[in-house]
């Protein structure tokens, strides 16, 4: 199948011309306008470099951070893991919609009551690790005001939406066979 496509944008469409009258004189054609440039992403869409030396590296994590979310804690997961707490501000599904932007998947939803969203990322091999690699994002506001932020007299009080970051653990930590 063959499809035509004509451009017709910026075309003004003229009155057909009656009987024993003048064809009207056809207006000037404006110059092409010039080829806008594609504009940034939004500043807020840009993952921002921490300020808190307790927050590891890019590398380290290996998925991105949501931009803006603080760090609550990491915990040893065991067999050479650790996963990584993230507490945001932002509404559950901006999270999750910036996830699935971010690694390309569309994640599962795996509990409706409270909004549990998980993007497992690589395979789970059972013998070397204790999670599956991968960023699950939970809503806390569901039936409580917040998960409580540990730093006292901090701001947020409480984090509306928890992000649990688990990258598979480092090729040093894999036991040699």
């Amino acid at each position: 199948m063959v499809l035509v496509s004509t451009d017709s944008h910026g075309q003004t469409p003229q009155p057909f011309p009656k009987p024993g009258q003048a064809s009207p004189q056809k207006p000037a054609t404006p110059p092409p306008a010039p080829v806008a440039q594609p504009a940034p992403p939004p500043a807020a869409a840009k993952p921002q470099a921490s300020t808190d030396p307790n927050v590891p590296s890019a590398a380290t994590l290996y998925f991105p951070v949501y931009p803006s979310a603080q760090m609550v804690g990491s915990y040893d997961a065991g067999r050479g893991q650790r996963y990584y707490l993230f507490g945001s501000t932002a509404p559950f599904a901006d999270v999750v919609t910036y996830y699935r932007t971010q690694l390309d998947e569309r994640g599962t939803l795996v509990f409706k009551e409270p909004p549990t969203h998980m993007f497992e990322i690589g395979r789970f091999r059972e013998e070397t690790m204790a999670f599956p690699p991968g960023v699950t994002v939970k809503d806390w506001t569901w039936g409580s005001q917040g998960y409580p932020n540990p730093k006292l007299r901090a701001q947020p009080a409480r984090f509306p939406t928890i992000i649990l970051i688990v990258p598979p653990p480092s090729p040093a930590a894999q036991p040699v066979r």
